[in-house]
């Protein structure tokens, strides 16, 4: 099979091609740079059966190649985290609308229709009161001018033109709800938790929590979430749907970081921050994401095999790791 990944040298497209690789696929990957690294594909650029082009999908001249060339695209470009959304808002506006809209038109126009992945987000979901979301649940964001939630925005208008290319010409999509992944490669730069309280407990250092982590998250280790991705991509009863993508076990961000603590036997303490000193200015987060993965399972199987216990254990040693080749 042919695999184009978009995005592909970021956290989550850099597993997936990783994960193709394995499959004996042929991948080629598209990357600005602007947040995914070389260092995540370096082990794959001497493999003959992976190409790489650094170009941002806006404007990059191979896309209408790539895309006849694809049986499968994942769609991973986009610009993320709450830092860098609030940074540089327009350049989300730009690359998460404007750079799906520019795939789809290329797939509609080459007259070949590969099996598409397009990622969503559970911010979505927004300020929605349920105990856990569905995909048939109501979107709650608040008003305009709240650049907080630009990402949301933008990613809930990808959906809508998946859906529009889906209905309106056949093409085979799926669009994914992704809910908080973790794992080996991300980075905490752009407000990412688990890898900045990683990193801080394996140090010793104060680990930060924003607010007073109260707030819900469910981590889904990335090596489980690229199957799923696989999966839905290769299911025919999918394309055209919405569907969560996650692991719906629940933990409050403070317990997160004492968890942490505990795994890496570390001497940090918590360290609570406002959400003003950490981003510049005031915000209201949401108090909870969960995700029903009812759909996910009845369509592929998926159940996870990655224990949060387990992906913290991994990220510590590995962070572990790291440092003792930098000493």
């Amino acid at each position: 099979m042919h695999v184009l990944i978009t995005g592909g040298a970021g956290f989550i497209g850099s597993h997936l091609a990783q994960h193709h690789l394995a499959l004996g696929d042929q991948v080629y990957v598209v990357d600005d740079l602007s947040t995914g690294v070389l260092a995540n594909i370096d082990s794959f650029r001497g493999n003959p059966a992976f190409r790489f082009a650094e170009a941002n999908i806006l404007d990059w001249k191979g896309l209408d190649n790539a895309v006849a060339w694809a049986d499968r695209i994942y769609h991973m470009a986009a610009v993320v985290g709450v830092k860098k959304v609030l940074e540089d808002p327009v350049a989300v506006m730009e690359t998460n609308m404007t750079g799906t809209e520019r795939l789809l038109a290329a797939i509609r126009q080459s007259g070949w229709n590969p099996q598409v992945i397009i990622a969503s987000t559970s911010e979505v979901y927004g300020f929605n009161t349920s105990g856990s979301f569905a995909e048939i649940d109501y979107i709650v964001l608040p008003s305009a001018g709240r650049l907080r939630w630009a990402y949301a925005v933008t990613k809930l208008a990808d959906e809508f033109l998946a859906f529009s290319y889906a209905r309106q010409y056949g093409l085979k999509i799926v669009v994914v709800r992704l809910f908080n992944t973790i794992g080996p490669n991300q980075v905490g730069h752009y407000g990412m938790v688990a890898p900045t309280f990683v990193r801080q407990a394996v140090s010793n250092e104060p680990i930060t929590v924003y607010g007073e982590g109260s707030q819900t998250r469910s981590f889904c280790d990335v090596r489980d979430t690229v199957v799923a991705l696989d999966r839905l991509a290769g299911c025919p009863e999918a394309w055209g749907e919405v569907v969560n993508v996650g692991n719906d076990q629940e933990i409050s961000i403070r317990d997160l970081a004492e968890l942490v603590v505990r795994r890496a036997q570390s001497d940090s303490p918590l360290h609570f921050m406002s959400y003003k000193e950490a981003y510049g200015e005031e915000f209201e987060d949401v108090t909870h994401r969960r995700p029903v993965l009812n759909k996910l399972r009845a369509l592929t199987g998926f159940s996870p095999e990655w224990a949060l216990n387990d992906t913290l254990d991994d990220l510590i040693e590995r962070e572990r790791a790291k440092n003792r080749r930098v000493a």
